[in-house]
């Protein structure tokens, strides 16, 4: 009798614990805004090269992780070698030029200086005309110099930040284009997490608020971070332009109307190690509304 009791007694005081554990846990549903609707994101750089050529080595494999001012792939530097070389000589000759009108132009100052009846003042001006010009040309040829040398240096492709690489599907002896994207590079200290709240919920939502994001691919580690914004709007459905430039409405016929989506932007806190986050990955998010209102 005595053992049956001391059974029931452990049994109504698991019950009443998980009841109790339970009741706070689903309380939190209740008291704070959250979603299932969460997504991981970082910034995503394109790499993408500054001149064109034909790419004739490759230093990294799908997927690896760069550092930043790591090389990524290299373009034939034949051509802009070439520029620079030519751009270094047409340097040298306009200080050449440059240097015999200088010459030119101090011997009819002297002469002018001693007799000035014996040089015009028109050959004077057109002899200094012709040198400053010679300068500017020296300029000219510097900054020439200058861009070469910087398409130059563009052959040799680097990585912009630490991260990953991502979507290499090219080879040597592809050509790449300027200003085309090449690959992705998926920036490493970036990562945020977009929270999809219902708009009835957002009211109760401000940035600075606690929150908990739980990840699919790690269930039983909840993240902490912070609302860091809130999208002030969204892609409408409806609404675009039709006939007489009036807007298009599309007819609701629900009778069920479902809340729209609005962005909320959790910035993480620091992460644990066995966590890796990826971009794209599922996530819920909650906001610690209670843990505000009682600040």
């Amino acid at each position: 009798m005595l053992k049956t009791l001391i059974k029931l007694t452990l049994t109504l005081a698991i019950f009443t614990a998980a009841g109790y554990f339970g009741f706070h846990k689903f309380r939190d549903y209740f008291d704070n805004p959250w979603t299932r609707d969460g997504q991981v994101r970082t910034q995503v750089i394109q790499v993408t090269p500054r001149v064109s050529g034909m790419i004739v080595s490759i230093h990294i494999l799908d997927n690896q992780y760069v550092h930043k001012g790591d090389p990524l792939f290299d373009i034939d530097p034949s051509v802009y070698a070439l520029k620079v070389r030519q751009a270094e000589a047409q340097l040298k000759r306009s200080k050449e030029v440059s240097e015999g009108y200088k010459i030119e132009y101090d011997r009819v100052k002297s002469i002018a200086k001693r007799d000035k009846g014996a040089v015009s003042q028109k050959d004077l001006n057109r002899n200094r005309v012709n040198y400053l010009k010679s300068l500017s040309d020296i300029d000219v040829a510097k900054e020439r110099l200058h861009s070469a040398r910087l398409n130059l240096s563009y052959c040799s492709v680097k990585a912009e930040v630490d991260g990953w690489v991502s979507n290499i599907n090219f080879q040597t002896g592809t050509q790449a284009i300027a200003n085309h994207p090449m690959l992705a590079l998926v920036d490493k200290s970036t990562f945020w997490v977009f929270g999809f709240f219902r708009e009835d919920r957002v009211a109760d939502v401000r940035v600075g608020d606690e929150a908990r994001v739980t990840l699919m691919a790690y269930p039983n580690i909840p993240l902490k971070g912070k609302v860091e914004s809130i999208a002030w709007g969204i892609a409408p459905s409806d609404g675009n332009p039709g006939q007489n430039l009036l807007p298009s409405v599309k007819p609701v016929f629900q009778w069920i109307r479902l809340a729209q989506r609005i962005p909320v932007r959790i910035k993480l806190d620091s992460l644990p190690k066995n966590i890796k986050l990826r971009v794209g990955m599922t996530a819920s998010v909650m906001v610690m509304k209670r843990v505000k209102d009682k600040k």
